[in-house]
This record gives structure tokens, C-alpha cells and sequence, in this order.
């Protein structure tokens, strides 16, 4: 492993120890060269999975990008952190092990708005008015009035 600090190329593992839901394996390293430490994270990879965009652009399927376009919407959220990291993973598990190595990116956003819908409303929405590009009040109003009784009365409209 490279060192992010220096760049030398090998780089020392001082300890090694699954994820809280072992999912990963955390290594603490150390750079031999320059001293500094920092953590690697080294994770199962079932297959190599593409992800086609609607204008039919292929590109790798980014874990990252999932985890921060999911934390974008939750930000300021009761939602910890690790329990996005674990919804992220069962995401990432489903598209790995769906036995298809081409994913439409439609499949990814609609597993997210069904996640956030149920983890928490404000989240889905806020993952909504990005995902389905909303431009006008009415698109939120929408979305709203189609959770129905889930976010119970009062929450559009006016004020006292």
C-alpha cells in the first residue's frame, strides 16, 4: 500500500481487525519512510460491477459515491454513521450478488429512495429533489403528497 503522506510503496500493516460488522478488515499502517500512520480499509469484491447512466455511459460502480451522495441527504439526520456505512454495504451486497455486472443507474437510485424512505423522510426527499432533478415547489409538493399519511398532517401548508 502506498503512503498517502510520501508516496513510498511499502508501507508496514501494525495491526489488522474486522469492521463492527465485518464487512471489512480496518489496517492500522505505518510509513517506514516518513513515520506517518493512517488507516486502510480492505473490503470483499464479489465481481466488477458497471453502472449505466441514462444517456447509456458506462463507468465502474464507486462505492464512495454512494456513501457520500447517501450522506449529503442524511446530513444533520439521526442517522450514525455507522449505520449508513451498514445500508451502504447491503446496497453494495444486492448489486453484487444480483448476478448481473451491468447495473442501471435507475436500479441504484430507486434502492436508495426505497432505503431513505424508510430510515427517514427528510432524507428521502432531500435524495429525491436530486435524484429526479426537481425544479419547481410543486415537484416537492409531489413527492410529499405521495408519502401520504407516512409523514402524518401539517407538514405542508401554512403555519400558526
Amino acid at each position: 500500500m502506498r503512503c498517502p503522506f510520501c508516496g513510498f510503496a511499502d508501507t508496514q500493516v501494525k495491526d489488522s481487525r474486522p469492521t463492527e460488522d465485518n464487512s471489512a478488515i480496518r489496517r492500522r499502517r505505518q510509513c517506514p519512510r516518513c513515520a506517518a500512520r493512517f488507516t486502510t480499509f480492505e473490503r470483499v469484491q464479489l465481481r466488477e460491477l458497471t453502472i449505466v447512466k441514462s444517456e447509456g455511459k458506462r463507468e465502474p460502480f464507486d462505492r464512495e459515491k454512494l456513501f457520500r451522495s447517501m450522506s449529503i441527504a442524511l446530513r444533520k439526520r439521526p442517522v450514525e454513521r455507522d449505520r449508513l456505512e451498514q445500508i451502504v454495504n447491503q446496497i453494495t451486497r444486492r448489486l453484487e450478488s444480483s448476478g448481473e455486472s451491468e447495473i442501471r443507474s435507475k436500479v441504484i437510485g430507486e434502492m436508495v429512495m426505497d432505503t431513505l424512505r424508510d430510515i427517514d423522510k427528510v432524507a428521502f426527499v432531500r435524495f429525491a429533489s436530486v435524484y429526479k432533478d426537481f425544479h419547481e415547489v410543486e415537484d416537492f409538493e409531489k413527492i410529499i403528497g405521495d408519502l401520504g399519511g407516512e409523514l402524518g398532517e401539517g407538514l405542508v401548508g401554512e403555519r400558526d
